[in-house]
C-alpha cells in the first residue's frame, strides 16, 4: 500500500497520541487539511484567526495538559509567523511540534512565492 506524505503524517500523530492540533490553513499545507479532515473524529483541529496565534496555542495546550502541542502553518509568511510561538516553548522547554509545508522541490532556492528556509530562521531554537 502506498501512502501520501499527508496520509504518513497524520498516521503519525496518531500513533504518537495526538489528539489535538492547532492551525491556520494555507496553500501548500491544504492537502495535509484534507487528510486532516477525514480523520476529524480521531484529531480535533482547532482553527485560530493566525499562525502565531496556533503556535501559542499549542504552548498553553502543552503546558495545561502535559502532552505535547501541536500546530500546522502553510509556507512561507505563515511558517515565519510561528516562530515567535516556537521560541517561547524553546525557552520555556515547552514540547511543541510546528508542522508547515513548502513549495514543490523543483522550487526550492528559486525565491519563489511563499518560499522561506524556515528550518535557517529557526536554527537557534532547533537541537539537531
Amino acid at each position: 500500500m502506498q501512502l501520501t506524505g499527508s496520509q504518513i503524517l497524520i498516521e503519525c500523530l496518531k500513533e504518537q497520541g495526538v489528539d489535538t492540533v492547532f492551525g491556520y490553513p494555507g496553500g501548500s499545507i491544504l492537502n495535509v487539511y484534507d487528510e486532516l479532515y477525514k480523520h476529524s473524529s480521531e484529531i480535533n483541529h482547532i482553527l485560530t484567526s493566525h499562525e502565531q496565534g496556533a503556535a501559542h496555542a499549542a504552548d498553553g495546550y502543552a503546558r495545561a495538559t502535559g502532552k505535547v502541542g501541536v500546530c500546522l502553518a502553510t509556507s512561507g509568511p505563515g511558517a515565519a509567523n510561528l516562530v515567535t510561538g516556537i521560541a517561547t516553548a524553546y525557552m520555556d522547554s515547552v514540547p511543541v511540534v510546528a508542522i508547515t509545508c513548502n513549495v514543490g522541490v523543483p522550487l526550492l532556492g528559486k525565491d519563489s512565492f511563499q518560499e522561506i528556509d524556515i528550518v535557517g530562521v529557526t536554527l537557534p531554537n532547533i537541537i539537531i
